[in-house]
């Protein structure tokens, strides 16, 4: 049976080697995209995640546009590490299907609850103010959805914005909060376990040798991010963090994951963000787990074995 999902997201580069990935899987029934200001305005992610369906000749999954800004905070972007246009080197162009009709916060809530419980995983690869929005509008949204698989948050790695605070959460402290607190089964894949993901010489070749348009374009990513990463950071191979998510659903004996308690700093401003990740829990009733290990070579097998599907 395939598994029904939502995808919520800012792309974002690595957003849409995460995208282009669940696109090309045909055990994924994927309901929608639904999108958020982060890496770059909402208006551009929107734009990008219609791209990137085009592109992958996925124009039967609607695209939803969501949320401009944060739920109590002024909208920061990562223009630096996504481009201007938020894809890298790639020129964007206006994609011939258009949005969907309603919020992203309705699709979500329609889609989720319309169907029975605990049916449909819910992708997060940026902040988190949709679900947080849907949360709102529909109390029993938290008790009727799979699995909620999140890029976000950081503990012994630290920060890639702050000190302890990783960008997808820090963007959006509140809604994160709000979900965490919200008593939804979490898959969380932060700093911890995105950075054991590097994007290597080696393993971006294997990508550029996948003859689809979708591989092209990922590799493309690919290649963007690893300069930025040199000019920016310092770093040889650049981590790849959202497609982590996919990879989890699609295949989570990739990744090691630990039962825990997560809270997120909000009151703060020297610590904004933070994800305080505490393992003293019963892990009976524990409702969240934080990957501490990443397979990196079986990520990079998973995601060139489906971009080459149809090949």
């Amino acid at each position: 049976m395939k598994q029904s999902l939502i995808i919520d997201c800012d792309p974002g580069v690595d957003d849409a080697t995460g995208l282009l990935t669940a696109f090309a899987s045909s055990d994924l029934d994927l309901l929608a995209v639904t999108t958020v200001g982060g890496n770059v305005s909402a208006e551009k992610t929107a734009r990008n995640a219609r791209i990137l369906r085009q592109i992958a000749g996925r124009e039967d999954v609607p695209v939803f546009v969501g949320a401009e800004r944060p739920l109590r905070r002024e909208p920061a972007g990562a223009g630096e590490f996504h481009g201007a246009e938020g894809l890298g080197d790639l020129a964007p162009f206006e994609p011939e299907a258009p949005v969907g009709e309603g919020t992203a916060a309705e699709a979500i809530v329609r889609l989720v609850m319309e169907r029975p419980a605990g049916s449909v995983a819910l992708i997060v690869m940026g902040p988190m103010t949709n679900l947080a929005l849907a949360m709102r509008a529909e109390p029993r949204l938290a008790g009727h959805l799979g699995p909620v698989v999140v890029m976000g948050g950081a503990r012994s790695e630290g920060g890639n914005i702050t000190a302890s605070a990783e960008f997808n959460i820090w963007a959006d402290p509140d809604a994160a909060a709000e979900v965490f607190a919200s008593g939804c089964r979490m898959i969380v894949l932060g700093l911890d376990a995105t950075h054991q993901v590097r994007a290597t010489e080696d393993r971006i070749r294997t990508i550029e040798a996948v003859d689809t348009a979708s591989a092209r374009a990922s590799a493309a990513m690919l290649r963007f991010s690893q300069r930025t990463e040199r000019e920016i950071v310092g770093w040889d191979a650049g981590p790849l963090h959202d497609p982590c998510t996919v990879a989890w659903l699609l295949k989570p004996e990739l990744f090691e994951l630990a039962p825990c308690r997560i809270d997120v700093e909000t009151e703060s401003d020297l610590t904004r963000g933070h994800t305080a990740v505490e393992f003293r829990v019963e892990a009976a009733t524990a409702k969240h787990f934080w990957a501490t290990k990443a397979d990196a070579d079986g990520v990079f097998a998973l995601i060139a074995e489906r971009l080459g599907a149809g090949q």
